[in-house]
């Protein structure tokens, strides 16, 4: 898609014209793309930066709302999430996690992302702390349009019940979740999102959950790439776990409440990364729950780190 700039930006790339193209002449080394004319040199082709250089994987919600572009990458992630005192007189819980991105071919990607260790920090259930289940999974791109700056990305991902019990983990049968992702440029903004199904092996044991999640990001630098997003979760069945309980939790556990079909929580997200390396991002995003039957969450601070190889 053309891009066409504003007066001002004009001025500024008048400015720093050569520059610019001495960054994409030094880039087109590296990367396979369109032929593009130096500025210094009219008459030799180089070649042109692959539009998914300056698109960002999702901070928020970083189990569920899964990357449509396919990257290697090993990606540390801590959380800090605040219960609210409508929920067993409030808390807070931590997770510290690592997920691996593996691309077998420019299309296909083996996931592993969800792992980890969460603490709960709430005296009503004694305070637990344990390892999480593990999920593993794939993840194909059916479109990869370049001309267009679109891409559509279905995958599979299984949890196993591997956890330990005291943090809500390693219960029933485990659970699938098929989820379609996709991305989309329109010059230095894109618009991202995913749809998928929490399928879980026994649903007498945990809820049903349909998950979906949006974001929108500028890049403005590398340095500096803001984002908004809203991540919202709709249990729809009840389960026999927890009497009268009508709440999930969010993108990390699934109680199976009682009382939870048919309801919905999400939380909105501000934050922005960094490119603080060619092959690092620094991640950190800040959500305020703004559905929340019984005030599982307050807000949350998630902060990450994409290191691609």
């Amino acid at each position: 898609m053309d891009h066409h700039p504003l007066p001002h930006q004009r001025r500024w790339l008048r400015n720093f014209g050569i520059t610019a193209c001495a960054a994409v002449s030094f880039i087109s080394a590296a990367y396979a793309g369109t032929p593009v004319l130096s500025a210094k040199a009219p008459s030799a082709p180089v070649e042109a930066v692959d539009w998914k250089n300056h698109t960002i994987a999702p901070v928020t919600n970083p189990i569920f709302f899964e990357d449509a572009v396919i990257r290697s990458e090993i990606r540390p992630i801590f959380v800090h999430h605040t219960i609210d005192d409508g929920f067993l007189n409030g808390g807070s819980a931590q997770l510290y996690a690592l997920q691996i991105r593996y691309a077998v071919t420019d299309r296909l990607a083996l996931i592993a992302n969800q792992d980890g260790y969460m603490k709960i920090n709430n005296n009503a259930i004694a305070n637990p702390e344990g390892w999480m289940d593990l999920a593993l999974g794939f993840k194909y791109a059916v479109i990869d349009d370049k001309e267009n700056n679109f891409i559509l990305t279905p995958g599979l991902t299984f949890h196993i019940p591997s956890g330990e019990r005291d943090v809500f983990q390693g219960r029933g049968g485990g659970e699938f979740n098929p989820f379609v992702s996709f991305q989309k440029g329109y010059g230095d903004f894109h618009l991202s999102g995913n749809l998928g199904v929490r399928i879980p092996v026994t649903t007498n044991e945990q809820n049903t959950v349909a998950h979906y999640s949006l974001m929108l990001d500028y890049y403005t630098c590398r340095y500096f790439i803001p984002f908004v997003s809203a991540n919202f979760f709709t249990s729809l069945n009840s389960g026999t776990n927890f009497p009268g309980l009508r709440s999930n939790g969010y993108d990390v556990v699934n109680f199976g409440g009682n009382r939870a079909g048919n309801t919905t929580q999400g939380a909105l997200g501000v934050g922005f990364r960094s490119r603080i390396l060619d092959n690092v991002d620094f991640g950190i995003a800040y959500e305020k729950a703004v559905v929340r039957p019984y005030g599982l969450m307050d807000d949350r601070i998630t902060c990450d780190l994409c290191i691609r190889f």
